[in-house]
């Protein structure tokens, strides 16, 4: 099997199950103009996020890495009219993008973008929001560990925390890499397999963006 054969079948899948979309098609479009990294969710992992967030039945919804807000506008449709969706990104210029492509899906009224560092983002937001009921953590991966206790603190009992990108091309499992992407996240998989507070699980995939995984906790308590 190659990479190749995993977008086919990948494209595949999105063709059965994930209907055209201008606005996402639109979103993906201003992304490249801008000069963006393609590192944004594939079409059918968007609408798991959708369909995950729909299941809980998510009214607050805390979103860690923006990039150009593809995922945002997933995660955003899934609200229902009085939802909210505060999504975290580090870089001026990619907020901007996002909050125009988030307007454009008709989101702005759900979703707030707010620039800064997620750290400092999230010590404010626990001084007197949450609980959120999803997080999705898709940023700078050294700092996972760091954004999962802060999900545990803006959590409650039922709320699900999801972690992009946790297999790395297969490179999570050596033991002797340097990558520190690849050390944040081994390090964080391993602080939750050991919170008893959550029950946990992590998926490798294949597909359009090639060999890698994400991780599910479900909070317990």
């Amino acid at each position: 099997m190659t990479e190749e054969k995993w977008a086919e079948d990948d494209g595949f899948i999105a063709d059965l199950f994930v209907n055209p979309d201008p606005v996402l098609e639109a979103a993906l479009e201003a992304s490249g103009k801008a000069g963006m990294p393609e590192i944004e969710v594939s079409p059918s992992y968007g609408k798991l996020l959708f369909l995950l967030a729909k299941m809980i039945g998510a009214k607050r919804i805390l979103e860690i890495g923006t990039l150009a807000g593809y995922s945002t506008i997933w995660l955003a449709r899934a609200l229902p009219k009085d939802g909210k969706l505060v999504t975290l990104e580090f870089d001026r210029k990619h907020a901007e993008v996002a909050r125009k492509n988030i307007d454009r899906a008709g989101l702005s009224d759900k979703v707030e973008v707010r620039v800064g560092k997620a750290l400092d983002s999230l010590s404010k937001i626990a001084a007197g929001e949450g609980p959120f009921d999803l997080f999705f953590l898709d940023a700078d991966k050294p700092n996972n560990p760091a954004y999962f206790e802060w999900a545990l603190k803006l959590s409650r009992k039922g709320s699900l925390i999801i972690a992009d990108n946790v297999v790395r091309y297969g490179a999570l499992i050596d033991m002797e890499s340097k990558d520190a992407n690849v050390r944040g996240v081994r390090s964080f998989l391993e602080m939750v397999s050991r919170e008893k507070r959550v029950s946990a699980t992590a998926i490798q995939t294949v597909g359009v963006k090639g060999h890698d995984g994400f991780a599910l906790a479900l909070v317990l308590e």
